[in-house]
């Protein structure tokens, strides 16, 4: 078993007909489980923030989510914002067509700019849509990460596919330990989690993080 395994996950609700009620049961059960944070749009942050008030929880919010095709100033903006509303890490989703077509110097910019408008405490991880894109651009992608000095590759946003334990395990070797890896997409299984852990994901973003982290304790509890 993988010891203190709630503390892999970001709790995701990014779902577009999220509602308040929603997001406020998210910030219960992160707290409630002791998650690492909870993951949401931009909106919600300063709603999350009230919530989350007193607890270790992080709000994690988003940038260019989830299609990436958005201008490098707005992808900026926004990840400005969301941490001026309370937010202690930014998802970005790299822009997808670029790394598709090879364009990895642009890519690298744009990361960039984003990461050097944020304060240095502030983590970014950035989005490649890993199963959108060749396994070739995934090693570009996180060459182009790590000059851009971002913290973390991150899979995949969810909504055109998900992570796999081939995926992180490529972005491992290229990574090198020169950032982290977050392993997002289609994760809902105990099964799968560990997978990917064992594959190298050194965070977890699933929606589904209660019921895995619930079947974890069963399972605990039948070894002891």
């Amino acid at each position: 078993m993988i010891e203190n395994l709630n503390r892999y996950f970001d709790h995701s609700l990014l779902k577009p007909e999220t509602d308040l009620k929603g997001i406020i049961k998210c910030c219960h059960e992160a707290i409630k489980h002791d998650f690492f944070g909870i993951a949401i749009n931009p909106y919600w942050v300063p709603h999350a923030k009230k919530e989350l008030a007193g607890s270790k929880v992080k709000i994690v919010s988003v940038s260019g989510f989830p299609l990436s095709a958005n201008t490098t100033h707005i992808k900026i903006a926004e990840a400005v914002k969301g941490v001026e509303d309370g937010a202690e890490e930014i998802d970005m989703v790299a822009n997808v067509g670029l790394l598709a077509s090879g364009e990895y110097e642009k890519v690298e910019e744009e990361i960039y700019q984003v990461r050097r408008n944020l304060p240095r405490h502030i983590i970014l991880k950035v989005i490649i849509e890993a199963p959108k894109i060749s396994p070739d651009a995934q090693v570009a992608a996180v060459n182009a990460i790590i000059n851009a000095g971002a913290e973390f590759v991150k899979t995949a946003t969810g909504f055109f596919g998900g992570a796999t334990a081939e995926i992180v395990e490529r972005l491992r070797i290229a990574a090198n330990g020169q950032v982290r890896i977050k392993a997002s997409g289609g994760i809902r299984t105990l099964a799968n989690t560990i997978a990917l852990i064992d594959a190298g994901a050194d965070r977890i973003g699933s929606s589904a993080s209660v019921e895995i982290i619930t079947e974890y304790k069963q399972n605990a509890a039948k070894i002891q």
